[in-house]
């Protein structure tokens, strides 16, 4: 018998937060290696558990769970979606418009599924969450990437965006609160992102999954509540916010002119109604969670468990020479950069490779985020302050004889040389 290979439709998509370098951890821990994971915001095996309520809420409707939902979703669940739409201002939401779902990941897929046609473009930022340009290549679009500018704590280059507008652009993604840098978008970029989607009749994806994840008494902004005729689709869920990524309780949301996309809400309705319908009893958590106390609020807020953390690893990571970081607004990580005159990096897969085989600490590389150059890296915040510092503690060894390594070469090459 020939080999079966996998669909050609896979050789562009690649999610690396759970590819090669976790493979080699999962292999180390199998030959009973203990490794520390700041790879993948994971809350619950972190000691973050979700609310009490939804635990509850959920067990006590188990007995009405057994059966199909509506494709989009419990009448219940939706409703509590929509009412949450009002509350962040987005207009004209019906309980048509919102669609439940396994998680965003899944209505990520979906959305871009019922989109694309062979060669139609999607501009996503970079650094971006993966999945979303595994989504495109995935769904035969092609994925190109705008820049987030770094030295202006990664606000989106609306000028780079332009540039790559075509004739086959489809859509712009926008991850706000950005995941894995951690930036918000002011009201200011967010208006001028409406009017190019606007004045050249793209969707906007709005990614808001952290929206409840701020620092230092940042705001959010849901993009959707800036305009009523832009069409806009907004993704959110419990995963993050709520402490409760294996209940996959996610939602997605039409907003803007609905006449214009009618076709298209035609392809979401067939698809949503081909995989039956989101799972149940995760359903049954929204209400309780969105009318629910705002748990978050302690954890994100001046002396919570996060907020610490987060002052903590990022104190730790920019005391290494050579490594600098904009401090997060939001969300659950670190993207530092690393000084490529201090650390001349080639190939970031194998330099993440190389620490975990060295210090027992798995990280991240950025390119596995669709950053260009070598010299990133995600950092999870989630673990507890000891462990923090024990991770941190054996980066900064590796970075240090990383140094010294390089340090020497390069002294050697220019001896040689005179």
């Amino acid at each position: 018998m020939k080999p079966i290979r996998k669909s050609q439709k896979l050789d562009n998509v690649c999610y690396d937060i759970r590819g090669p370098v976790l493979e080699l951890a999962q292999r180390m821990e199998a030959e009973g290696q203990k490794i520390i994971k700041l790879n993948i915001g994971n809350v619950g095996v972190f000691g973050f558990d979700p609310p009490e309520e939804i635990q509850l809420n959920m067990i006590r409707n188990l007995s009405n769970a057994s059966a199909y939902s509506d494709s989009k979703g419990t009448l219940a669940a939706r409703k509590a979606i929509m009412q949450y739409c009002q509350e962040k201002g987005i207009q004209g939401v019906t309980l048509d418009d919102v669609y439940t779902g396994n998680g965003v990941s899944e209505l990520i897929v979906l959305s871009m599924n019922a989109l694309l046609n062979d060669g139609d473009e999607v501009l996503i930022p970079t650094p971006d969450y993966p999945l979303w340009t595994a989504a495109v290549s995935l769904s035969s679009g092609t994925p190109v990437h705008y820049l987030c500018d770094e030295s202006k704590e990664w606000a989106l280059d609306l000028n780079d965006l332009r540039k790559k507008i075509t004739s086959r652009t489809k859509a712009i993604v926008v991850i706000n609160p950005n995941n894995p840098t951690g930036a918000i978008y002011s009201k200011e970029v967010l208006l001028e992102l409406i009017q190019i989607a606007r004045a050249n009749g793209l969707i906007l994806f709005a990614d808001e999954i952290y929206d409840k994840m701020l620092y230092d008494g940042a705001q959010h902004i849901s993009l959707a509540s800036l305009s009523t005729d832009v069409v806009t689709i907004t993704f959110n869920g419990l995963s993050k916010n709520y402490r409760s990524c294996g209940y996959r309780a996610g939602w997605m949301i039409v907003s803007g002119d609905k006449e214009m996309v009618r076709d298209y809400i035609e392809g979401l309705n067939m698809l949503a109604s081909m995989r039956l319908c989101a799972n149940v009893p995760g359903q049954y958590a929204i209400q309780t969670a969105l009318g629910g106390y705002q748990s978050i609020n302690d954890l994100v807020g001046e002396g919570g468990r996060l907020a610490k953390q987060r002052d903590l690893a990022w104190n730790l990571i920019t005391d290494i020479p050579g490594v600098t970081c904009v401090k997060p607004k939001s969300a659950l990580y670190l993207f530092p950069r690393l000084d490529p005159e201090v650390y001349p990096i080639d190939e970031d897969q194998q330099f993440v490779a190389d620490l975990l085989k060295e210090e027992k600490v798995l990280l991240v590389q950025g390119s596995g985020f669709n950053w260009g150059k070598p010299d990133h890296f995600r950092v999870v915040f989630l673990p507890h302050e000891d462990v923090l510092k024990e991770a941190i503690g054996r980066l900064a060894r590796f970075l240090e004889r990383y140094r010294n390594k390089h340090s020497r070469k390069a002294s050697s090459t220019a001896t040689k040389a005179s």
